[in-house]
């Protein structure tokens, strides 16, 4: 929240931001930048912003999204040093010696786990503390939600940790329902959303770069309402529906089925999402 504020106060006065990493957090600060009016420019390490989440073909769509609202992106760049002067920034240098002059520079490359405590009790400790689908960690009666938890889910067969509020406000409840002896498994499939600009999207599912071998575009991507699916070997691994809503139950059960999927009727608007389940192949 105190970072939410000073980003929110240095845009009252600031003309030029610099943001580094083309992230959610990056990209959502941009929008925030450029509907205060400020300059954005954002540095990515990687060809193309949430490449590593999204694969290129989405990504693209971040990236024309961002430039034609007037933010500079500088893809496939190393950040040195954010130069300033009396314990103020004035910009960042880059590896191939250019200056990015900026009045502020935010600073968004990924969220480290605050697994202090859990250490020092011996906890099971792996990008974040390991618990299993009941949400208990190595010691039965200590338990961990949130963005601290790596899970398991019984759906995907491997260990998770989402950092989004959709994390803490699932599990918890899950937690406790566990601390009191009612053995609930953790089963909703991974979520979060992002709003950037007139952009407003809701991802369902979980699929890791390049574990993918297709992706499905329903509705009209120029027209900046769709839903994308990803794909493996023809069962939908994750949708995110943009500008597209009501849609997310639905894309969580095409996920959580794991049949293949008629990718014809997939891609077909006028295919209701609940009754593609019906018409999946060897149903």
């Amino acid at each position: 929240m105190a970072d939410c504020e000073a980003i929110k106060t240095a845009f009252v006065t600031a003309k030029r931001v610099a943001i580094i990493g083309a992230g959610w957090i990056g990209l959502e600060t941009a929008a925030a930048a450029r509907a205060a009016g400020v300059e954005a420019t954002v540095l990515e390490t990687a060809e193309l912003p949430l490449v590593r989440v999204l694969g290129p073909e989405v990504a693209e769509i971040f990236l024309t999204l961002h430039a034609r609202h007037g933010v500079t992106m500088h893809m496939s760049v190393e950040v040195v040093e954010i130069t300033g002067v009396d314990h103020r920034a004035t910009g960042v240098r880059l590896a191939d010696g250019r200056q990015i002059d900026a009045d502020v520079v935010i600073v968004g490359v990924g969220i480290t786990p605050n697994t202090e405590l859990a250490e020092e009790a011996g906890l099971t400790i792996d990008n974040g503390i390991v618990v299993n689908e009941h949400l208990n960690s190595s010691d039965p009666d200590v338990f961990a939600a949130g963005d601290v938890a790596n899970v398991w889910y019984p759906l995907l067969g491997r260990h998770l940790r989402l950092e989004h509020w959709s994390a803490a406000l699932n599990q918890g409840p899950v937690a406790a329902a566990n601390m009191m002896g009612r053995a609930i498994a953790y089963d909703r499939v991974p979520y979060f959303y992002s709003d950037q600009y007139d952009l407003g999207m809701e991802y369902s599912g979980f699929v890791e770069a390049g574990k993918y071998d297709q992706i499905v575009f329903r509705g009209e991507v120029a027209g900046g309402k769709y839903i994308a699916f990803w794909l493996g070997q023809g069962r939908v691994l994750a949708g995110m529906n943009v500008n597209v809503w009501d849609v997310t139950d639905a894309i969580a059960d095409l996920v959580r089925s794991g049949k293949p999927i008629d990718v014809a009727r997939l891609r077909n608007p006028k295919v209701a999402l609940e009754d593609l389940l019906g018409g999946a192949l060897g149903v």
